[in-house]
């Protein structure tokens, strides 16, 4: 049987979303990751500072008792920011980054960035700042295909922002091409990578019909892209890290309202060491998950370690959604149903 020790990760892209969701699903971060960046698409997006302390707080009190995991909070970015809220909220770490949602782009985006160029003094005070820029790297245009949203961005919108902003320090967030590989690399940029993207290609989201278990935005790309992505998390290389992209839906909303979003937190480091040991590269995991993320953001790793073993893992088909004692509703995480080859122990010393 291997096994693997390595320090604590980071999810370094995380939704936790709101109310009894955010209480039922908390603890599958908690446990084994040492932080996280909470995105701030809520229904009621975290525009402010008052929002974004009071978000905070209901997260530490869902919190398991005597849990050492850390929410890092970050501002929604509008067309109508206010730079002095910007600049309090990071100068007082009450904001950690900031991130920005072209409107329309994905699950709660509609009060998003509609012209990236409204924001640029902004940016300018960011890039001053030292302040993390996050992007949803994809246009809106109904004339783009949805599976060319990404690289259209790229060539659009990002690359004449790191041109006017060179020091401003960004994180292209859950890639899926081949395109975003290079341009990461090529550009000196930070780049997070999701395990559904590293597992499935876009026809997962039409066996046995129409799939919405497996549609999220960004969108799975062609099988090319998928062994891409699954090169550049193995490769060591310091601009990609972990950021699971984990977000939840009620099965009601998911199975027949077809929300964008995958569920999986409670397997993310299982299903992230697959792919490595697949790749006969389990001795890069560590800096994907635990050194590649603190490296970029210039943060101290983890103390703590984790201990991964390889044993038949058998994956729940749902995760119950519980209020006072009474199953309220259901949540299918990512690979429900299947087996895979490791599990997390526990932490040690």
């Amino acid at each position: 049987m291997k096994d693997l020790t390595i320090l604590k990760p980071d999810d370094w892209h995380l939704h936790l979303r709101e109310g009894i969701v955010l209480k039922n699903i908390i603890k599958f971060s908690s446990e084994f990751f040492g932080r996280a960046i909470v995105m701030p698409n809520t229904k009621n997006p975290i525009t402010s500072i008052n929002k974004c302390i009071s978000y905070k707080k209901s997260i530490s009190e869902g919190l398991p008792e005597n849990s050492k995991f850390e929410p890092l909070m970050t501002i929604y970015l509008t067309d109508e920011t206010i730079k002095d809220e910007l600049i309090e909220g990071f100068k007082n770490d009450v904001f950690f980054a900031a991130k920005l949602y072209p409107a329309n782009a994905t699950t709660n985006s509609s009060q998003g960035v509609k012209k990236i160029e409204n924001l640029y003094e902004i940016f300018e005070v960011m890039e001053e700042l030292g302040m993390p820029l996050l992007i949803h790297g994809e246009v809106t245009d109904p004339k783009v295909d949805i599976f060319d949203r990404e690289v259209v961005f790229i060539d659009k919108e990002l690359l004449p922002l790191i041109q006017r902003f060179p020091k401003l320090k960004i994180v292209l967030e859950h890639i899926t091409t081949s395109y975003a590989v290079s341009f990461v690399q090529e550009n000196n940029l930070g780049a997070t990578i999701t395990p559904h993207h590293l597992h499935i290609n876009r026809n997962a989201m039409f066996f046995g019909g129409l799939n919405s278990d497996f549609y999220c935005l960004p969108v799975a790309k062609r099988e090319n892209n998928r062994i891409a992505l699954r090169k550049a998390a193995t490769s060591g290389k310091k601009c990609f890290f972990l950021g699971t992209d984990s977000a939840p839906h009620l099965r009601q909303w998911k199975a027949f309202c077809g929300c964008a979003g995958i569920f999986n937190s409670p397997v993310a480091i299982e299903s992230y060491i697959q792919v490595f040991d697949e790749e006969d590269s389990l001795d890069q995991f560590e800096k994907f998950a635990s050194l590649n993320g603190p490296n970029f953001y210039n943060l101290p790793v983890n103390k703590e370690k984790i201990r991964l073993v390889s044993k038949s893992n058998e994956i729940p088909k749902f995760i119950e959604v519980i209020d006072n004692n009474k199953v309220v509703g259901q949540i299918k995480p990512f690979h429900a149903g299947e087996i895979l080859n490791w599990q997390v122990e526990g932490i040690v010393n």
